[in-house]
């Protein structure tokens, strides 16, 4: 940490620590009861201030004496309807660059938000001083921290078209509407699962604002309704074994077929259970309103699932993630019911991107974990689908040690192919992927 970033942390007031991870019904219900608004705030921010340069609000103004290549601050875009509004971090290069690259835009996946990727943003931050440009993460409307506002979607359940138009519209409208607040006139999108899917969803609709697309382990790209195993996000613990030598792949085909081969094997192996939750997501239930309804319960259940799936972090940081993670489950329901609208039961898109993906004319980028649970049939089929459209800018790599998370179970090679891709040249028609 330079001399500066330090003096600009040491001004900034501290913060408590987070709370040990529930493991009684009496701790659970201390968590429940702390939830809200505040607790929320404190808890994205415990993961953010890991960046020696984030100015929480209130901070000391700028001197010459603190300043740093980048500065990051957390702020509400307000949207068209002032009731909207969303939760946006910013990495903002105190010296911008008049050649400098669009800026990146970090877009979370279903249920989550963006103090996700703290693991990523030192590495995005280097990048944005370096260009002299900025990275933005932002909260899907209705997830989050941002405005949490009532979903609907008009259309008859018959009318799959109508369903996925108006749920697609709800997110891809508000980040348009968030695009022209902040005065951007192109982004590169780097979109994790469901934020993938939206990422393309955007780019179809407004394809002249996005430069290139890089889609972290992106859902609803396949066609086949059962190739993928969703209820792993839940019982796989998080897969371990990074090491600073690793390095994404270009992905072949024995890579597929190997992560193809390990997924219908724990299709083999689920439960009668899938279908109850098939029915229920049919009904319109979502995972966070189950959890929800089991009111004191919920931070029980929520902690179980930080401690299984995060176990690669350290004590400290599984503990912030998992009061981070149970005040944004805990907040009011929106944004995520839409998810059975896009997606069938089995994380299957009703109306998959691998079928519309072919109208893009600018480098997509797909990344799969080697223990992904998403399926990489899709993301090879799709740039294949490019090639033949003209577009040869489409690429597809594996993580090594990885999951569904990839870029949280291993950040130190999620984030040198992200660096990598963000700054490939848009005209580069090389395509590392093997059919």
């Amino acid at each position: 940490m330079s001399d500066s970033a330090s003096s600009l942390a040491d001004s900034i007031p501290s913060l408590p620590p987070a709370r040990e991870i529930p493991s009684t019904f009496i701790s659970s219900v201390k968590s429940w009861w702390s939830a809200g608004e505040k607790g929320s705030a404190a808890s994205e921010e415990r993961l953010l201030r890991k960046l020696p340069y984030f100015r929480p609000a209130g901070s000391p103004p700028v001197t010459p004496d603190n300043a740093t290549p980048v500065t990051a601050q957390s702020s509400r875009v307000v949207l068209d309807d002032p009731r909207h509004y969303l939760n946006t971090f910013s990495i903002t290069a105190t010296s911008p660059s008049p050649d400098a690259p669009p800026p990146a835009v970090v877009l979370h996946g279903y249920g989550a938000g963006l103090g996700f990727f703290f693991q990523n943003f030192p590495a995005l931050g280097k990048w944005a001083g370096k260009r002299g440009t900025s990275v933005y993460a932002v909260d899907w409307l209705g997830m989050g921290r941002s405005a949490r506002v009532p979903f609907q979607v008009k259309a008859k359940r018959e009318d799959i078209d109508g369903r996925v138009r108006e749920a697609e519209s709800f997110f891809i409208d508000s980040l348009e509407q968030w695009r022209r607040k902040m005065g951007l006139e192109t982004m590169t999108l780097v979109g994790h699962s469901l934020g993938g899917y939206l990422s393309i969803a955007y780019a179809l609709r407004y394809p002249t604002r996005v430069n290139k697309l890089i889609l972290l382990s992106p859902a609803g790209i396949p066609r086949d309704p059962n190739s993928t195993v969703p209820s792993r996000e839940l019982t796989d613990p998080q897969t371990t074994g990074a090491t600073d030598h690793d390095r994404p792949e270009p992905a072949d085909s024995k890579h597929v077929e190997d992560l193809k081969a390990s997924q219908q094997e724990a299709q083999r192996q689920e439960s009668r259970s899938r279908k109850v939750l098939t029915y229920l997501w049919e009904q319109g239930w979502s995972p966070f309103q189950v959890v929800r309804s089991t009111l004191f319960w919920g931070p029980l259940l929520i902690g179980k699932y930080a401690t299984r799936r995060f176990i690669g972090l350290d004590e400290e940081d599984t503990r912030a993630m998992n009061e981070y993670i149970m005040n944004i489950t805990l907040a009011k329901g929106s944004g995520e019911y839409c998810i059975s609208h896009l997606l069938a039961p089995g994380a299957h898109a009703r109306r998959p991107m691998v079928d519309r993906i072919s109208a893009l004319k600018i480098p997509v980028t797909f990344v799969y974990g080697d223990h992904d649970w998403m399926d990489p049939e899709g993301g090879k089929e799709s740039v294949e689908r490019l090639r033949q459209a003209g577009n040869g800018l489409g690429r597809m790599y594996m993580i090594p040690h990885a999951g569904h998370h990839v870029y949280l179970d291993n950040p130190k090679a999620m984030n040198d192919l992200l660096i990598k891709e963000l700054d490939r040249p848009t005209g580069s028609s090389r395509t590392p992927y093997s059919a």
